[in-house]
């Protein structure tokens, strides 16, 4: 494909577009980028774009310009939004940022790195990072990019990286259509993004396109829908937080084994690592580093490796992350838990909780959450928009569970929160921020939200001065 003066159009001036218009102005494109801002930094940022020759049109994202024969959406373009739908009208293409860089990587007559890709709905970020620490210590040069990390457009055109570590969100794939990895996993799927995919086979499908013709499907055997994206695969590899069988990597007493990548997986099994390597350990964060595994060993990664990998790996915040233990009790910080899934899964690590949940729910429903994990309840603390909606389940499937609901209004809420939740505590138990919804109603981001918990922790922790942890 020639890009000398193909009129292209970047909708939006985040990170991804910015890194999609230098790449596509360096071609020899006619690059026009828009943005609905036009703030300070959004003008320092067109100044620079400006200087590549790449043209920017401030405080109008939605009209599309005049002979645009291609459009870039960044990820979290809605198809129903004004300039995608205007361009879909039109019969204009349209690619997202990763297709973009798939196809820009694959165009340049050198060696493209291969891509190591993995979405679901929950774990793709530590997954992701597990992976990149496991192809390091196997001696590559391998960056974590498309969600996290360096733009995506940047690394594939890199011509030092021996192989890419990609986290794709279903907004990404959604606007993918020729990637097509050496090895791809859907690491779970549950309702989430519902407001933006309009169902959950919408979403999961969108999952889906991970599994290309050619790339090896790496599946979750423990998450139906995983499992069912990837039938009729070439070739199809499970992880499960069980013994596996033939073709799977799995648990084996203490050990994650390999039976899917040895001479003889029949009668075969490959030590990778210890249950011990996985940091934090939980039953979800296993299966993360299973699929990391799997990704790793398809392309050829040795068995050590897997566990020096693991090792390395340090935890990004607010991951089940241990803040303090105050009288006995554990305060623990999973702010990035957004969705009922990745709740779940939490609180699945925990005997008996406090739970602080609540924010948006993005149209999930948590009726299945109250219901699975109602044993290991001591209390609620609701917050958040949405918290009214989680009031009602446990009223109607754990009714005998006290639940505390605090304002979101109030200044110095979580102080509130982290007061209530300790009344609540009994010595052994765990106060567990996993709030099941995203922030924004409250606070600027998950981080945010997580920081304000630890500093609330913190301050209970310094004025009751019996802090061990």
């Amino acid at each position: 494909m020639s890009w000398k003066d193909r009129p292209v159009c970047v909708a939006g001036l985040g990170i991804s577009g910015r890194a999609a218009a230098r790449a596509l102005a360096a071609r020899g494109a006619r690059v026009t980028v828009v943005d609905a801002r036009d703030d300070a930094a959004a003008r320092e940022q067109a100044g620079e774009l400006r200087e590549c020759g790449v043209q920017v049109r401030l405080g109008d994202g939605d009209a599309l310009p005049e002979g645009t024969d291609l459009v870039v959406v960044s990820p979290g373009w809605r198809p129903d939004a004004p300039l995608p739908a205007a361009a879909a009208a039109a019969g204009v293409e349209i690619y997202g940022e990763v297709e973009l860089a798939w196809r820009l990587s694959r165009e340049d007559g050198g060696r493209a790195a291969p891509w190591l890709a993995l979405t679901g709905t929950n774990g793709k970020t530590t997954t992701v990072r597990m992976l990149a620490c496991i192809l390091r210590a196997a001696g590559h040069r391998a960056p974590a990019v498309g969600n996290v990390g360096t733009p995506i457009v940047e690394a594939a055109l890199d011509p030092s990286c021996d192989v890419l570590a990609v986290e794709l969100s279903s907004y990404q794939l959604h606007w993918s259509s020729s990637l097509a990895p050496e090895a791809g996993a859907v690491l779970n799927v549950a309702p989430d993004h519902l407001d933006w995919h309009g169902s959950l086979e919408a979403y999961a499908a969108d999952k889906g396109k991970i599994y290309a013709p050619g790339t090896v499907a790496v599946f979750n055997a423990d998450d139906e829908i995983s499992t069912r994206l990837a039938a009729g695969a070439e070739r199809a590899v499970g992880f499960t937080l069980g013994i596996p069988a033939p073709g799977q990597l799995g648990v084996v007493e203490d050990l994650l084994v390999d039976r899917a990548f040895t001479g003889d997986p029949r009668r075969e099994a490959a030590e990778l690592a210890q249950l011990s390597d996985v940091r934090p350990f939980a039953p979800h964060n296993v299966a993360n580093a299973l699929a990391a595994a799997a990704l790793a060993r398809a392309h050829g990664v040795p068995p050590q490796a897997v566990a020096e990998g693991l090792r390395a790996f340090v935890p990004d915040p607010h991951r089940i992350a241990h803040v303090a233990t105050v009288n006995g009790v554990d305060y623990i910080d999973d702010s990035k838990a957004t969705n009922p899934h990745a709740a779940a899964a939490s609180l699945a690590a925990c005997e008996s909780a406090v739970w602080i949940a609540g924010g948006l729910l993005k149209g999930a429903d948590v009726t299945e959450l109250v219901r699975s994990c109602a044993p290991r309840l001591r209390a609620a603390v609701l917050i958040g928009a949405d918290r009214a909606k989680i009031a009602e389940a446990l009223a109607r499937h754990a009714p005998e569970v006290p639940v505390v609901d605090i304002p979101d209004t109030h200044t110095g809420t979580m102080d509130i929160v982290v007061a209530e939740a300790a009344r609540l505590a009994r010595p052994g138990d765990t106060v567990l921020l996993a709030p099941a919804g995203a922030s924004f109603d409250m606070f600027t981001s998950y981080g945010a939200r997580g920081e304000a918990f630890a500093a609330a922790v913190r301050r209970l922790a310094g004025r009751d001065g019996r802090a061990d942890g």
